[in-house]
Formats: structure tokens, C-alpha cells, sequence
């Protein structure tokens, strides 16, 4: 996720001099100036939250503490510092699902240990590939999640309940990956004919037991790695040379792209890639992590709905919600995904995704999601919120954002920024790191009081 500080109106706060004059005299503050012009809030929960970003040196950086004056005139704490990153320990390797515009599972770790105990429900309304559930229930607590398109659900329950290597081979020796079988013509320019027939069993297999009713932890787990090797850059995935495996291009994209690099969709063995992509997967699973997984996965609740109405989800029960919304005119999740739809016969277009173009639509949007996260949100719980920039940084979610929770009825909190490649040469005028693919992160927190 990109981040520009220069766009944003930063200043330390209650500080004798404004950014103004100090960008016309390109005077910079100093971090004495800073440290010593912030003021903790007056209660002991937020005192030991803005006390540990303050001190936080982990990865031996010290935290560059920010004023962010926003549209509204509103003033916010802002925290900048290297939080999260490549240097602390390597995330667990179930997460290694593929999805677009996913967050590194370091974040929501990095909320759920602060802000939770063991036993809360950590929920988010846009679960997707399911990176905070998943450590949520590494972590001990009880994940809670909702998506509106089914495809979600699909990748995160099995992860839950992972079955051993040898199940799955066992599972995929019982399967006929060779019948007779008709296919779309058109996805030959993605397989060989010989693949394609393999994924068309494969897909009929699943549907075939889930009509029966007896799709069960290992079919669900087949599945959902199936599904992760549809079309990917190497050898590891079911296709010919495609994009990388988190969105699939349209079938005349893709036949472009065999032409321009001369490719014919080799024979790929469905089941052999799929035993592999599982060793992987589960290679750092422990046996009692099975156990807290499992735990975890008995009192979970998964939602496919609009997450503007989950009267599932009971009120006053969530200690913490991380998400990152979908971005205004960003993503398209539809065409992304709609190679993933039809292997699991899901209709791309019923699907309701929000693909909001215009400001106003997604803050009226993210505000009625706002509202129904406060319902659900104990008192004293908190939303972490990451937002991008988009429109090439015209627009900062967070000046929509903000608003848009105050409406609701939460407080915000501050804004932290994790950026691992900031320098003394960033200063806090600007986080000096604007080249596409950076790892740099902005999250809104709120509290419900």
C-alpha cells in the first residue's frame, strides 16, 4: 500500500508555529519538538496505547509523533515508525492464500496482541482471504468474519481445520481427474486440454458432494488450494505463464499474452501441485496449533452478507475489528476473480460487490458499515481501519474515513503509519517512499466509548 505524508497536512500538535509558515520558511521541526508538543489522552487505556507507540523502538527506530489536521479541522494523533516488518518473525505459512489487495497478517497481529485477550472476538467485515481471523485464532482469540462474495468463506474455514498431508492424498487418489468431461472451450488458452479435464473434474467432483451433502474438512481444504492454483507465473500453478496468482485476466487478455511470449499451456498434474502447495502450507503447522485453530474454528462465525447488516452477529460482543475496506475505484473484485467464481460455480454477477467510484457514495457506504460496527463493538472496543490513498493521492481515505465514523458515533483515536523503508532524510514531513509496491501502511483507530 502506498503512503505520501507530503500530501497530508502534518504538524506536531499544539505546536507555536503552523505547516504553512513552515513549508514558506522550509524550516523543519525537530522530534524534541515533537515528543515534547504531544499530549496523552486522560485515561489509563490510551495512556498505555499512545505510551507503547510512542516508546515503540522494535526494529531500533525512534517513532516520529505527528499532528494530522484533517478537512473537518479535526486533529490527530499520527504515529510513524517501522511497526511491523521483514525482520521479525516470518508470518505463518497458512496464510499463503492468494487474494487481491490483501494486508500482511504482521498488522492485525500487531492490533490483536495490543488491544485483546485470549477469548475476544476479533472481527472483520471484509474478510476476504482472511488474514486477521487467521491470527486471531493463532493468537487465541475468536474470529468473527463477513464478505459478500462466497468465494471468501470458501478460503478461510479450511484453514481452521487442516487436514494432514496424507488425508489429502488419500482424498485426491479416491477422485477420477481423467474422465470424459465437457469444458469451456475458451479456458484452453489458459490449460492444456489434458488440465483443463483434470480442473473439470475437479470442480465437478465438489459440486457433486456438496449437493450430497457430504463436502467435508478435507474436500473444503482440496478445494481451497485448487481454487490458489487456477493461474499464476510458474510452474506451481495449474496454467500457462498469467498474472500473478491473486486476479485472473480476461480470456482475450490472456491469449495476448501467449502470443507475445510465444507459450503453449504445458501439462500440468493437477493433484501433484496440489500435494505440494499443501506440504507448503502446512509446514509450520504445529500440533497445538491444530488445537487452537480447532478451538477457535468451534465458536467461529463466518458471514457471507453485506456487512452494513450482520443481525447475526450479536451486539456489544466484539472486542476488535481490523479490516481494510475495498478502495474507492481500485479494485475490481468482479473480474478479478471470475475464473475462481466459475470453478466454484458461483455467478460473478450476482455477486453485490461495492465498486464505488465517487467519494460521497463510498463514505455514505463506509458510514452505514461504521454504524452497524458500533452496534457489535463492546464499549471501550476499537476498529483498526487501513486506508490508502487513491486517485493518484488526490483523495486520502482518512479524510473520508474519519467523518464518516465520527457519524456513527466513534471516537477517533489516532492514525498510525507503518513504513519500513523510512530514514532521517523522511522527516515528518513527508515519508519519502513513493515507488509502487512499497511497504507502507495507514490505519484509522477508533474507539467505541
Amino acid at each position: 500500500m502506498r503512503g505520501d505524508l507530503r500530501s497530508m497536512d502534518l504538524s506536531p500538535l499544539d505546536a507555536p508555529f503552523s505547516p504553512a509558515v513552515m513549508a514558506r520558511t522550509k524550516q523543519k521541526p525537530t522530534q524534541a519538538q515533537l515528543q515534547a508538543s504531544f499530549e496523552f489522552p486522560d485515561t489509563a487505556a490510551a495512556d498505555r496505547l499512545h505510551l507503547g507507540l510512542k516508546e515503540f523502538s522494535e526494529f531500533g527506530k525512534p517513532t516520529q509523533i505527528l499532528g494530522r489536521i484533517l478537512e473537518d479541522g479535526s486533529r490527530l494523533p499520527v504515529y510513524v515508525n517501522e511497526f511491523w516488518t521483514a525482520k521479525q518473525r516470518a508470518a505463518h505459512r497458512l496464510h499463503e492464500v492468494s487474494y487481491r489487495a490483501c494486508f500482511k497478517p504482521q498488522l492485525p497481529r500487531f492490533f490483536i496482541s495490543r488491544l485483546t485477550e485470549p477469548g475476544d472476538i476479533v472481527y472483520d467485515p471484509f474478510m476476504g482471504r482472511g488474514t486477521t481471523l487467521l491470527e486471531a485464532g493463532l493468537l487465541g482469540r475468536i474470529p468473527a468474519g463477513c464478505d459478500i462474495n462466497p468465494l471468501s468463506t470458501r478460503l478461510v474455514e479450511p484453514r481452521f481445520s487442516p487436514p494432514t498431508r496424507q488425508e489429502i492424498a488419500e482424498r485426491l487418489g479416491t477422485i477420477d481427474l481423467f474422465k470424459k468431461i465437457a469444458a469451456p472451450d475458451e479456458l484452453l488458452v489458459f490449460y492444456h486440454p489434458k488440465t483443463l479435464q483434470q480442473i473439470a473434474n475437479l470442480r465437478a467432483y465438489f459440486q457433486e458432494r456438496l449437493d450430497a451433502g457430504k463436502l467435508d474438512a478435507v474436500d473444503g481444504w482440496i478445494r481451497m488450494v485448487a481454487t490458489n492454483r487456477l493461474t499464476g507465473h510458474s510452474a506451481g500453478f495449474f496454467s500457462v505463464y498469467s498474472l500473478p496468482p491473486n486476479q485472473a485476466v480476461s480470456v482475450k487478455s490472456q491469449t495476448r499474452i501467449n502470443e507475445r511470449r510465444s507459450q503453449v499451456p504445458p501439462e500440468r498434474d493437477v493433484a501433484t501441485i496440489i500435494l505440494k502447495k499443501s506440504k507448503s502450507l502446512l509446514s509450520t503447522l504445529e500440533t497445538d496449533e491444530r488445537s487452537v485453530l480447532s478451538a477457535a474454528a468451534s465458536q467461529a462465525q463466518f458471514f457471507t452478507a453485506s456487512c452494513d447488516s450482520t443481525p447475526a452477529l450479536r451486539s456489544d460482543s466484539v472486542s476488535l475489528v481490523v479490516t481494510s475496506p475495498p478502495f474507492l475505484d481500485v479494485v475490481d473484485y468482479e473480474t478479478d476473480n471470475w475464473l475462481r467464481c466459475w470453478f466454484n460455480h458461483i455467478d460473478p454477477k450476482t455477486v453485490g460487490i461495492w465498486q464505488l467510484k465517487k467519494p460521497a457514495d463510498w463514505s455514505d457506504r463506509m458510514t452505514g458499515v461504521f454504524h452497524e460496527l458500533r452496534r457489535v463493538l463492546k464499549p471501550g472496543g476499537h476498529i483498526a481501519f487501513e486506508v490508502g490513498e487513491v486517485l493518484s493521492g488526490k483523495v486520502q481515505l482518512e479524510d473520508l474515513v474519519v467523518p464518516a465514523g465520527v457519524a456513527a458515533g466513534l471516537t477517533p483515536i489516532l492514525i498510525l503509519i507503518n513504513d519500513q523503508i523510512f530514514t532521517k532524510t523522511s522527516n515528518c514531513w513527508g515519508v519519502d517512499n513513493l515507488s509502487k509496491g512499497t511497504n507502507t501502511n495507514r490505519i484509522v483507530l477508533f474507539r467505541k466509548d
